[in-house]
């Protein structure tokens, strides 16, 4: 057993949906994200998206029986420019979700806990995303 433990290990994103087609959908068109390639998934041959990310970093988009909607968020992106990229998501279609409390403004953005600012999309699966900035 080695001693490093995980933390010197890439990670994956990993989320679940019931219809890659619909979901590539909002992934792609939605969120502006380019797939990298596509594999198998749950005996369906193109049933998995593979998309990369900023740092190398990737996110896996697949179908499965068992995918259910969650109500915390499963995916976080952290951008410079929040409301930039959140009026861009928003032009290509994406809505952003509001929620009672949150002091979130016209936009979807609100405050993050311990500082900086956050807004929520979901799939259409209802998995929850968040992007993030510092500002």
């Amino acid at each position: 057993m080695s001693d490093m433990g995980l933390a010197d290990y890439p990670v994956r994103a990993s989320i679940g949906v019931t219809d890659i087609g619909r979901a590539a959908a909002f992934y792609e068109g939605g969120l502006g994200l380019a797939a990298e390639r596509s594999g198998p998934s749950a005996g369906i041959a193109e049933g998995a998206r593979f998309y990369a990310c900023g740092d190398g970093t990737m996110l896996n988009v697949f179908e499965t029986p068992t995918a259910g909607s969650t109500r915390s968020t499963v995916a976080t992106w952290y951008v410079d420019d929040l409301d930039a990229v959140v009026a861009e998501l928003t032009a290509a279609g994406a809505e952003f979700v509001r929620y009672d409390g949150f002091g979130q403004n016209a936009d979807g953005i609100g405050p993050r806990a311990g500082g900086g600012r956050i807004a929520w999309v979901e799939d259409p699966d209802g998995n929850t995303l968040a992007i993030e900035s510092d500002s």
